[in-house]
């Protein structure tokens, strides 16, 4: 049963990373592409490592501390980053795609 979790956790987590790059590629302008590693990335990366805790905790008897603090510190660090780096964005002046709409 843990094998089939394990392997569950790893395509959802390879699948939300391919989407991320597909949309970093994609999208038409900087304030979107922030979606794609600000949340898919995340989710995609918080899976895989889940999948480790998994594997090593019910597989090798071993629980690894340093996995759940790596899902902590990536679950609070990536949204914020990518926050600061649209606020940024947006105090230099980089320009929205033409038809995005502004609310004020």
């Amino acid at each position: 049963m843990t094998e089939w979790l394990i392997v569950v956790l790893l395509i959802v987590g390879t699948a939300f990373m391919v989407t991320s790059s597909v949309g970093l590629v994609r999208l038409p302008d900087f304030y979107m592409r922030m979606h794609g590693p600000a949340k898919a990335a995340t989710l995609g990366v918080i899976c895989v490592l889940l999948a480790g805790v998994v594997y090593f905790t019910f597989e090798q008897d071993y629980f690894s501390i340093r996995e759940v603090l790596a899902i902590a510190f990536i679950f609070i660090t990536a949204p914020v980053g990518a926050h600061m780096l649209t606020k940024a964005a947006r105090h230099i002046g980089v320009k929205f795609h033409d038809q995005t709409r502004i609310e004020k």
